[in-house]
């Protein structure tokens, strides 16, 4: 396993890098259309201006659909996107879909919450905020998926952990995308992560939709557009170099995986 000090800066929140969002965003349009991609402008407001990008793929396998940034205090999800957006290696047999930056406002600020205060990741059930009720309304219009990935940070972890939401009724890949991690960043050992059981860097947390007030964006969509959803966490008191890579392998694990169960 890769070590990997801890950098000690995080007290109360994150307190790490921070990204040019504008900057990021240019780029991330610039990959997806030099290799094809359809884009979309989704929601059209300044400083909150929401891209989705489609890869479609004749006789595609899978579906599969991968989002980042909807916290603006966790900048590595935007910069994975837009490495694997820049490296162009998916899989063959996938159709894909992309919502690479779900909280520009917040991401201007290094704030989880978007300019209004609102954290976008609790309010998938009540819809109050522009942001969510706009890229429900683009899920809807989208198919239901295979697979879907959110990219995510946290700044208390120890290392890398994710969440998986699994009712496919088939084996979990979770402990093979812990594999191909544990090698560019460290796992999160803690018995206990976030308040919820955990075990080798893996929470498969409760699914019921009556325990829950205030849905995240991976629980809509396990409700509503997939059986198999995985939140990738990476520990924002690393390097962001770290986190990038971590965030990289875990995606690329998840789709090699998706890929090797539909063959």
């Amino acid at each position: 396993m890769s070590q990997h000090p801890t950098l000690r800066r995080n007290h109360g929140r994150y307190l790490g890098e921070r990204i040019e969002v504008d900057h990021i965003q240019r780029q991330l349009l610039d990959a997806a259309n030099q290799h094809g991609w359809c884009t979309e402008v989704f929601l059209d407001q300044p400083a909150r201006q929401l891209h989705a990008f489609h890869r479609p793929t004749p006789d595609a396998r899978r579906k599969i659909y991968l989002s980042s940034g909807i916290h603006g205090d966790e900048p590595a999800g935007p910069l994975a996107m837009l490495e694997l957006l820049a490296a162009n290696c998916w899989p063959a047999d996938a159709e894909l879909w992309l919502c690479p930056c779900l909280n520009p406002s917040g991401l201007h600020t290094s704030t989880r919450e978007n300019a209004e205060g609102h954290d976008l990741n609790r309010d998938y059930l009540h819809l109050r905020t522009t942001e969510v009720r706009a890229h429900v309304e683009l899920l809807q219009r989208w198919p239901t998926f295979d697979l879907t990935i959110c990219l995510h940070e946290d700044w208390e972890a120890r290392g890398f952990y994710f969440y998986e939401l699994n009712a496919t009724g088939g084996a979990s890949h979770a402990e093979r995308i812990i594999e191909q991690v544990a090698p560019v960043c460290p796992i999160d050992p803690s018995p206990e992560i976030d308040g919820r059981p955990a075990r080798g860097g893996i929470i498969r947390p409760e699914a019921d939709p009556t325990k829950r007030p205030d849905w995240p964006e991976a629980f809509y969509l396990f409700q509503h557009k997939t059986r198999l959803s995985y939140t990738f966490e990476s520990p924002s008191d690393f390097d962001l170099e770290v986190r990038v890579r971590a965030q990289v392998a875990a995606v690329r694990a998840a789709l090699e995986q998706a890929s090797a169960a539909g063959k």
